[in-house]
C-alpha cells in the first residue's frame, strides 16, 4: 500500500509568521501609494490628456468620416479589396446595432495602448539583441508578465492609481507588450551575418547598422510581434472594463453579472470583429514587406 503519511509532515510557514509577512508587505505597499500614488499618477497627466482627446476625436467626428479613414487604413495595410469590403459591411452592422460609440472608445485605448506598448517595448528588444547580459535579465521578467494571471496586475495598480482609464491602460500594456519585446528581439537576432558583415566593411557605424540593416529586415518579424501585442489588448478589454475603461468590455461584464445573453455576444462579435480586421491588416502588411525585402535580396 502507498503510504501518504510523509504527505502530512511537510514543512510549512508558521501561519503567525505568515500573517506577519502578508500584513508587513500589504502594509509597506499602503504607505508607498499614499506617499508617492500622487506623484506617479501625475507623471501620467499628459498620456490621460491624451486618450481622453482621442476618444473624444472619434466619438465627435462623424461616422462616415470614420468608416471612411478605417477603410482606406485597411486597404493601405491589406491592398485586399475583399477584406475592405467585408471591414465595411462589419463596421456599419456594428454601428447599425448601437455600438458605434463603444467600439470608439475600444479603438482607441487599443491604438494608445498599441502605440505606448512599441514605444517602450522595440527600444528593449533592441537592447536584448545587442546584449545577453540585457536579455538574459530582461527574459525572465517578461516570463512572469506572460504567465501571471491578468487579474493580478490590477491589484497593484488600482492600489496605487485607484480606478480609471491610466490604471487600465498600465494593465493592457503590461499584459500586452511581451510579444512585440521578444520578436523585435528575435528579429533583430535573425539577420543574416554577412549581410552585417558587408555593412560593416562598407563603414557603416553602428546606428547606420542598425537602422539602416537591422530593423529593416527585421521588420517583418517585428510586425508579427505589434500584431500579438495588439490581440493581446484586445483580449484584456473585457478585463480593464472591471477598472473603469469604458468600451465593449463593459457590456460585456454587465451580461455577465445580469445574465444578458445576447448583449454579451454581440459586444463579443463586435471585439473579434475588431481583431479580425486589425489582425489580417497586419499581418498582410507584414507578408508585403518581407516580399519586398526579398525582392531586394534577389536584385
Amino acid at each position: 500500500m502507498f503510504d501518504s503519511s510523509w504527505l502530512s509532515s511537510f514543512p510549512e510557514i508558521d501561519r503567525s509568521t505568515m500573517r506577519t509577512i502578508r500584513k508587513t508587505l500589504d502594509g509597506a505597499y499602503k504607505d508607498f501609494s499614499r506617499e508617492y500614488g500622487d506623484f506617479i499618477e501625475s507623471l501620467f497627466d499628459p498620456l490621460l490628456s491624451f486618450l481622453v482627446w482621442f476618444e473624444k476625436l472619434l466619438l465627435a467626428t462623424p461616422w462616415f468620416i470614420v468608416l471612411a479613414v478605417i477603410t482606406a487604413l485597411i486597404y493601405l495595410a491589406s491592398r485586399s479589396l475583399k477584406l475592405t469590403l467585408g471591414g465595411v459591411i462589419a463596421l456599419l452592422f456594428i454601428g447599425y446595432l448601437g455600438m458605434w460609440d463603444d467600439t470608439m472608445r475600444t479603438l482607441s485605448i487599443i491604438t494608445v495602448c498599441t502605440a505606448l506598448a512599441i514605444i517602450v517595448g522595440i527600444p528593449i528588444g533592441i537592447a536584448m539583441a545587442r546584449s545577453n547580459r540585457v536579455q538574459s535579465v530582461v527574459t525572465p521578467i517578461l516570463d512572469i508578465m506572460q504567465t501571471m494571471p491578468a487579474f493580478v496586475y490590477l491589484i497593484p495598480v488600482v492600489m496605487l492609481l485607484g480606478i480609471g482609464k491610466i490604471p487600465g491602460l498600465i494593465a493592457v500594456v503590461i499584459y500586452a507588450i511581451p510579444p512585440v519585446i521578444r520578436l523585435t528581439n528575435l528579429g533583430i537576432r535573425l539577420v543574416d551575418k554577412e549581410v552585417m558583415e558587408a555593412a560593416t566593411a562598407f563603414g557603416a557605424s553602428r546606428s547606420q547598422r542598425l537602422f539602416g540593416v537591422q530593423l529593416p529586415l527585421a521588420m517583418p518579424t517585428i510586425m508579427a510581434g505589434i500584431n500579438q501585442t495588439v490581440m493581446m489588448a484586445l483580449s484584456m478589454v473585457v478585463i480593464a472594463s472591471m477598472i473603469g475603461v469604458k468600451g465593449l468590455g463593459q457590456p460585456v461584464l454587465r451580461s455577465i453579472t445580469n445574465q444578458y445573453f445576447t448583449l454579451g455576444l454581440l459586444n463579443g462579435l463586435a471585439i473579434v470583429v475588431l481583431a479580425i480586421l486589425i489582425d489580417r491588416s497586419t499581418q498582410a502588411y507584414a507578408k508585403r514587406t518581407q516580399a519586398h525585402l526579398g525582392d531586394l535580396r534577389h536584385d
